[in-house]
């Protein structure tokens, strides 16, 4: 019986090893197989691609005058924000006063909303996404997850703003306009 599981046993390891596509060896101190390994190529990794992929949307209708007045103050490019993130922000060349936003594994498609601050503020409601750029930063918001996604991000105009504001803070409103440091 011992032999013949033994058979069997060598038999079923050299099926294997073959289906694998290694081979086996037996060795002159024991009985054993011992199998193979045969490296397999590493698949081929695709070539980098320049741009950022972004879903798909057809032309979307014109948008207001008011909301494309929004649109033409919108920072556009690569804008750094803090920990080292970066939002790709880009206009969509099919739907003009649209953009397209990219910051790690997210992509939006955004659109120009009315603010009752003023702020620019853009949105992708599918996503649950709102972007909100102001003189001196901008930052990104996600409803969905209800967190900041990215933040204290500048555009050169944005950091230039923010610099004027050291050097020359805003005045208070609610000390009157008087000057706290002399009271």
């Amino acid at each position: 019986m011992r032999t013949f599981i033994l058979f069997l046993s060598l038999t079923l390891a050299s099926f294997f090893a073959q289906a694998q596509g290694g081979t086996t060896e037996t060795s002159p101190n024991k009985a054993k197989p011992v199998a193979k390994a045969v490296a397999k190529p590493a698949p081929a990794k695709p070539a980098a691609q320049a741009k950022v992929a972004h879903k798909e949307v057809p032309p979307l209708p014109p948008l207001e005058a008011d909301l494309i007045a929004i649109a033409e103050q919108v920072h556009l490019g690569s804008i750094p924000c803090e920990m080292g993130q970066k939002v790709l922000l880009t206009a969509d060349p099919l739907s003009p006063g649209r953009f397209y936003m990219a910051i790690q594994q997210h992509r939006f498609h955004l659109t120009p909303v009315m603010s009752r601050t003023g702020a620019i503020r853009l949105e992708d409601p599918e996503a649950g996404a709102f972007w909100i750029q102001l003189s001196n930063k901008s930052m990104l918001m996600s409803s969905k997850l209800g967190q900041r996604l990215a933040d204290e991000c500048q555009s050169p105009a944005q950091l230039a703003v923010a610099q004027a504001m050291k050097l020359a803070p805003p005045v208070n409103l609610l000390d009157g306009g008087r000057d706290v440091a002399k009271n």
